[in-house]
């Protein structure tokens, strides 16, 4: 192995040229343990900070980098950006709010710390299957990024160039558009595209404040002015002036409960 200043050298037959990228001195020997572990992982070199994951990256030409997000000088994510040729990539970190973001910059994973062998394995068993099989879909990946044990509290959204947090209790509906849904919020006009299929997101949110009135439309029940007669159908009628269609076995459900 060489350091951020080593020359390079190939990769035996088989082997991934993987670079470390971590602040914390701790962080990083727990990330060798685990990796020594794994014959097929050739670590070639380490990086204390942005900067110095930059000029490892450029000067040994890893095919993997496992890469912290908060580091001084440079983020992980700034570091990844400036690339003009990307290896591979998994980001290590203490901060969930960075996911949608890596992703889209094309993150094979997303690894939350504190995080023990068999989850890393998991993650790099992907670079292995990048050789035959298509990696997962990013949002698939995502979705163990986010905490499990409570409904979603806020969405990560793109605003322009930036991303930025999206509190559910504004979001007034989500419509599926084929693979993508449509998180309506602020407005009728403003909607927010999100990679991720309707019934997926259904399971993280509050079923008691978000209910699936249709295949296409999951709506916020805190943002229902009423529910509405449409010709021989059901409405949901927005706060916001728009209105959603309601399924029949799902006007059945609200017209027993109007008994």
């Amino acid at each position: 192995m060489t350091d951020a200043a080593g020359a390079t050298g190939s990769a035996p037959d088989g082997r991934v040229r993987t670079l470390l990228a971590d602040d914390e001195p701790l962080a990083r020997a727990g990330l060798r343990r685990m990796l020594a572990a794994l014959p097929w992982v050739d670590l070639v070199g380490e990086a204390a900070s942005g900067p110095q994951a930059s000029e490892a990256i450029a000067a040994l030409q890893p095919e993997l980098v496992l890469l912290d997000i908060r580091m001084p000088g440079m983020s992980g994510l700034d570091v990844w950006r400036g690339l003009a040729r990307r290896p591979w990539v998994v980001f290590t970190t203490a901060y969930a709010e960075h996911a949608v973001e890596a992703f889209e910059l094309g993150a094979l994973d997303y690894l939350l710390k504190p995080f023990g062998q068999e989850r890393l394995h998991a993650a790099l068993e992907r670079v292995r299957a990048l050789a035959g099989e298509p990696a997962p879909p990013p949002w698939e990946r995502l979705a163990e990024a986010w905490p499990q044990q409570q409904p979603l509290q806020r969405l990560f959204v793109r605003s322009g160039r930036a991303i930025v947090p999206l509190p559910v209790a504004r979001v007034s509906r989500f419509e599926a558009l084929g693979d993508y849904v449509l998180a309506h919020a602020d407005g009728a006009a403003s909607a927010h595209v999100l990679h991720v299929a309707l019934q997926r997101l259904a399971l993280r949110l509050d079923p008691q404040r978000f209910v699936r009135v249709h295949r296409a439309h999951l709506v916020n029940l805190d943002h229902v002015a009423a529910f509405r007669r449409q010709g021989t159908a059901l409405a949901a009628e927005m706060r916001d002036g728009s209105r959603v269609p309601v399924s029949r076995s799902m006007a059945q459900q609200l017209r027993g409960l109007a008994r």
